[in-house]
């Protein structure tokens, strides 16, 4: 279920698209007679979690509201190759119109989605939890944490609005760790604040100033260990730094409470889906 604020976002990223692609007119489908009527099918070529139905079917649905979608997986399911996910009927025009843009909704968000589980499954039975970041698609902030959550991740701040995080260039403006921190409680009392250490002098520095979160940067196995022992539960722990899936079971072993990891909405290789039509 998505909630009001995300049913707003679907809304807008979907007219947002339908205008960027359809413009004025797609001039191929109106070769076709308006009173054709067709069927597709969407289907998935490899394993992948689906996510992104709510967008998918908007796109459809936006620009037909007659159109018959009858969807065959849940968001979030894990579905195989050459697995069906949703039957669709109505006129050619509607959906051969919103076929490029359902679709490319459908494989980016599954896509993210699908990455995000990925790295899920490879810290469990463990205490850590794996982040997302703000290296998301311009446009579709929401949508991609939306999908990163589908997968079994957690997202961190939204946006620079909702959480402090103070990191090296913030620290060389104000002085030191500790002045930053100060100024942080001092201009934004009701948030966390996260702070980018990149030694274990810097971790006793932040942890003295009262940082909510340390973000250990670039950390070595043994640093973050130390890290940990240092901290005992004073304020959660964050590792990060081109952390792969080779990586993070090792780094989530040392005792960390998150990873964030960039490429769960950067580096997107998309689902890869198709659409079977047929004409009546």
């Amino acid at each position: 279920m998505i909630d009001k604020k995300l049913k707003q976002v679907v809304e807008q990223d979907v007219a947002r698209a339908l205008q960027e692609d359809l413009g004025a007119g797609d001039l191929t489908a109106h070769l076709i007679d308006e009173q054709t009527q067709a069927d597709a099918l969407i289907i998935s070529r490899q394993i992948a979690v689906i996510c992104g139905i709510p967008w998918a079917d908007l796109v459809f649905r936006k620009l037909n509201a007659d159109i018959e979608i009858d969807w065959l997986v849940e968001e979030g399911q894990t579905v195989q190759p050459d697995q069906e996910l949703v039957r669709i009927a109505g006129k050619a025009r509607t959906i051969l119109s919103g076929e490029r843009t359902a679709l490319n909704f459908l494989q980016t968000l599954s896509g993210t989605a699908t990455r995000s589980h990925q790295y899920a499954q490879i810290v469990l039975g463990t205490d850590t939890r794996i982040l997302d970041t703000r290296k998301t698609i311009p446009g579709l902030r929401l949508a991609q944490k939306y999908a990163v959550a589908c997968g079994g991740c957690k997202n961190h701040r939204m946006g620079l609005f909702d959480g402090i995080l103070i990191k090296e260039n913030h620290i060389l403006a104000a002085g030191s760790i500790t002045r930053a921190i100060d100024s942080a409680r001092t201009a934004s009392a009701d948030v966390p604040v996260e702070v980018e250490v990149e030694n274990l002098n810097e971790v006793q520095e932040a942890l003295t100033a009262g940082a909510d979160i340390l973000l250990l940067d670039n950390f070595s196995l043994d640093q973050l260990r130390e890290a940990v022992a240092l901290n005992r539960g004073k304020a959660k722990l964050e590792a990060s730094g081109g952390l792969t899936l080779d990586d993070i079971r090792s780094v989530a072993e040392t005792g960390v409470d998150y990873i964030s990891v960039g490429a769960l909405t950067k580096d997107l290789i998309s689902v890869d889906l198709s659409m079977r039509f047929t004409a009546r």
